[in-house]
C-alpha cells in the first residue's frame, strides 16, 4: 500500500463533512459525522491501519480526475488496456432524498471491459478501532467503538470479518453503485434515483451566484479559478453553524518526516476578515453573513477569553493529543488530534475581529448596542495589551515576543473602531483610542523597522528576521503601498523569502522545531496584493499566474508547496490558500481597472 501524493486528491462534501478521494479511487480520508469528528477512513495518514474504501481497476491503469463543471461532484476516469471506466463520487445535497453523512459512488464502463477490485475496510477512531463487517437487512453494517457505518451495494460482495471485497467485471454501458452512510441505514439505491442530478443542480445554482457577481470585481481571466476556490470554500463551511474550517485534514506535514504536523479542522478567528471579503467578492452574501454572525457571537464574551481558534460548533477545549496508531503521512510523526493553539495568546485576533466587522458593515446595516458594546470592550482591551508580547500569527511554540504583525493588527482594531464610531455616530472614547492608535503606529515604525535592512522585520529590538506577514502593512492601510519603507519590505522579502517561482516562505529562522517547512501559499498572494498596491501590477500578475499554476489539476491548493520538488505540503485543501487566491484576483481586478496614482487605491465593496 502506498501514500498517495497530497495533491493527488479531490474533495467532496455536503457542508457537514468532507472526504478526500485519491486519483486511484480510494476514499482515504473521511471523518464523520462532521469533518472535525473521529475518522472512518484515514488511509491518507496510514494506508495499512487507517482504513479505506477503494474502487480501482485490477492491473495497470492510468487515471485522471475532474469535477463535473461548476460542481463538487468528482469524476475519476480509469484507462486500462481493456477499457475505460468513470468513477463518480459525491455527497448528496438533497438530504430528504438521500440523508446526511452519506457518500455515493457510481462506476460506469464507458468502453471495452474493466475488472475492478472494491475494498470496504473502515477503521474507526483514527485507526484505533477495527470494524466488524456483517450483513444486516440487505445491507452491510460495520460497527466498532460506538461507530456505525452502513453500505448499500449494487453488486455481490464478500465479507471478511473487518472488510468487504468484490471484483466485478463491467462491459461497455454497465454500471454499479455504492452508497455508504455514517450512523444510519442507507436509503435504498432504487429509491434515490436522481440524487446525482439534484446534487449537480445544487452546485451549479451556487456557482451561478459566483458567475453573476464576479465579472464586476474580478478579471475574466481568473473567473474559473476563483469559482473553483469558492466551491472549495463552500465545502469547508458548516451549514449548521456557519463556521469555516481551515482545512478538512490533520497532520499532513509541512516537512516530510518532521514534527510540523497540525490539526487544522477548526475555525481560526484570524481568517475572518479575508474570508468575509472573499465571500462577498463572489457574491455569496448569505455565507458571509452567517460566518460573520458565528464569530460575532464568540466575540460577545470577555476579550481576554477570546481564543485564536475554536471548534466548528464554538467549542473552546481543543485539547491536543497524539495518535498512537497512525504512522503519519510518509511516517511523519506525531499525528496530532486537537490543537493547543486554542489557548495561546495571540493579539492579532482583535484586529481581525474589528476589521471583519468593519468590512461587513460596508455591505449591510449598522451594529446594535450589544454588538457595539462588544467592539468597545475588545478595543479597550487592545489598549491594555498591545505593549505586551505574544506568540504571533505563526503560533510559535516558544517564548512570546513583540511581533510586528500583532502590533499592526492592534493598530487595525483601533483604526477601524474609530472609523465605525465616526460613520455611525457611536459613543466611544475617541481621544484615548486615537492616542493609542498613533502610539502603536509610531512604535511599529521605530522598533519594527530596520534601517540596516531597509525593511520591516518580524519582531522588535534587535531581531532582524524578515516575516512575510509584514506584507500586510499596506494591505490593511497602515502605510500606503508606495511608501519607501513598504517598497523596501517588498524588495527584501522578494530577495530573501521568495523563490524564482513566486513562492514565499513565512520566515527563515530557527523556530525551535526540527526541519524546514515549505513555502506558504497565502504569503505568495500577500506579495501579489502588496505589489498591486505599490503599482507594480505586471509583476503582481506574473507572480499570481505562477503561483496558481501550483494548484492540482482540480484547482485545489494545499497550505504549502515544496519549492524544490514542487509538491504540495501541509493540510489540504487549505481555506487560507483559496481565500488568498480570491482576494488577490480581487486586488488585481481593482488595480487593472483603477487609476493607481502613486500606488494607492482602496478596495470598495463590489456592487
Amino acid at each position: 500500500m502506498r501514500f498517495a501524493p497530497i495533491s493527488d486528491h479531490g474533495l467532496i462534501g455536503d457542508e457537514t463533512a468532507c472526504a478526500l478521494v485519491s486519483g486511484d479511487g480510494a476514499i482515504d480520508w473521511w471523518c464523520a459525522p462532521t469533518l472535525d469528528a473521529e475518522s472512518v477512513f484515514a488511509g491518507l495518514l496510514d494506508p495499512a491501519n487507517g482504513g479505506e474504501f477503494s474502487i480501482r481497476p485490477i492491473g495497470p491503469f492510468e487515471s485522471d480526475q475532474s469535477y463535473v463543471p461548476r460542481t463538487n461532484v468528482l469524476r475519476t476516469v480509469f484507462e486500462t488496456a481493456s477499457g475505460r471506466a468513470t468513477l463518480t463520487d459525491f455527497f448528496p445535497m438533497d438530504h430528504e432524498l438521500a440523508g446526511r453523512n452519506c457518500i455515493y459512488r457510481e462506476l460506469v464502463c464507458e468502453e471495452g471491459t474493466v475488472t475492478v477490485e472494491v475494498v470496504f475496510r473502515p477503521r474507526f477512531s483514527y485507526g484505533e478501532v477495527e470494524a466488524t463487517v456483517e450483513r444486516r437487512d440487505g445491507q452491510l453494517r460495520a460497527t466498532g467503538g460506538g461507530h456505525d457505518l452502513w453500505l448499500a451495494t449494487g453488486t455481490s460482495v464478500r465479507t471478511l470479518d473487518d472488510r468487504a471485497v468484490a471484483t466485478p467485471t463491467l462491459s461497455s454501458g454497465e454500471s454499479i453503485r455504492f452508497a455508504t452512510r455514517y450512523g444510519d441505514r442507507v436509503p435504498s439505491l432504487s429509491e434515490s434515483e436522481g440524487v446525482r442530478e439534484r446534487t449537480e443542480a445544487f452546485w451549479t445554482d451556487w456557482a451561478d451566484g459566483c458567475d453573476d457577481h464576479a465579472p464586476e470585481c474580478i478579471d475574466e481571466r481568473w473567473h474559473d479559478l476563483t469559482r473553483r476556490s469558492g466551491l472549495a470554500l463552500k465545502l469547508l463551511i458548516q451549514e449548521e453553524t456557519g463556521a469555516i474550517c481551515a482545512a478538512p485534514t490533520t497532520s499532513l506535514p509541512e516537512a516530510i518526516g518532521g514534527p510540523r504536523n497540525w490539526d487544522y479542522r477548526y475555525n481560526w478567528i484570524r481568517d475572518a476578515k479575508l474570508t468575509v471579503q472573499a465571500l462577498y467578492a463572489l457574491g455569496q452574501r448569505e455565507e458571509a453573513e452567517r460566518y460573520f454572525e458565528w464569530f460575532l457571537e464568540l466575540c460577545r464574551k470577555e476579550p481576554a477569553e477570546i481564543q485564536p481558534v475554536y471548534g466548528l460548533a464554538g467549542e473552546t477545549d481543543l485539547e491536543e493529543r497524539e495518535s498512537e496508531t497512525l504512522s503519519g503521512y510518509h511516517h511523519s510523526q506525531p499525528v496530532r488530534i486537537g490543537n493547543a493553539a486554542a489557548h495561546q495568546d495571540q493579539h492579532d485576533v482583535y484586529g481581525t475581529i474589528v476589521q471583519a466587522i468593519y468590512e461587513t458593515l460596508q455591505y449591510g446595516d449598522g451594529l446594535d448596542d450589544e454588538d457595539w458594546s462588544s467592539v468597545r470592550s475588545i478595543v479597550d482591551h487592545v489598549c491594555e495589551v498591545w505593549e505586551t508580547p505574544d506568540v504571533g500569527i505563526w503560533e510559535f511554540r516558544e517564548e512570546p515576543r513583540h511581533h510586528v504583525h500583532s502590533k499592526l493588527m492592534c493598530w487595525v482594531a483601533l483604526d477601524r473602531a474609530l472609523a465605525i464610531a465616526d460613520e455611525y455616530d457611536l459613543d466611544a472614547p475617541r481621544e484615548r483610542w486615537e492616542r493609542e492608535r498613533d502610539e502603536i503606529h509610531e512604535t511599529v515604525c521605530e522598533r519594527g523597522y530596520s534601517e540596516d535592512r531597509g525593511s520591516f522585520v518580524q519582531s522588535f529590538d534587535g531581531e532582524d528576521h524578515l516575516d512575510a506577514a509584514t506584507l500586510l502593512i499596506p494591505i490593511v492601510g497602515f502605510l500606503p503601498g508606495h511608501d519607501e519603507r513598504v517598497l523596501g519590505t517588498i524588495d527584501a522579502i522578494e530577495e530573501e523569502l521568495t523563490t524564482d517561482d513566486g513562492l514565499v516562505y513565512r520566515y527563515r529562522r530557527d523556530d525551535g522545531l526540527e526541519g524546514e517547512e515549505g513555502a506558504f501559499v497565502l504569503c505568495s498572494f500577500w506579495l501579489v496584493d502588496a505589489l498591486a498596491l505599490a503599482g507594480r501590477v505586471e509583476e503582481a500578475e506574473s507572480i499570481f499566474e505562477r503561483v496558481v499554476g501550483f494548484a492540482n489539476p482540480l484547482g485545489l491548493l494545499a497550505e504549502e508547496v515544496d519549492p524544490g520538488t514542487k509538491t504540495h505540503l501541509g493540510n489540504f485543501p487549505q481555506a487560507f490558500s483559496h481565500i488568498g487566491l480570491i482576494n488577490s484576483a480581487l486586488y488585481l481586478g481593482a488595480a487593472g481597472g483603477a487609476d493607481i496614482d502613486g500606488g494607492e487605491f482602496s478596495l470598495s465593496p463590489c456592487p
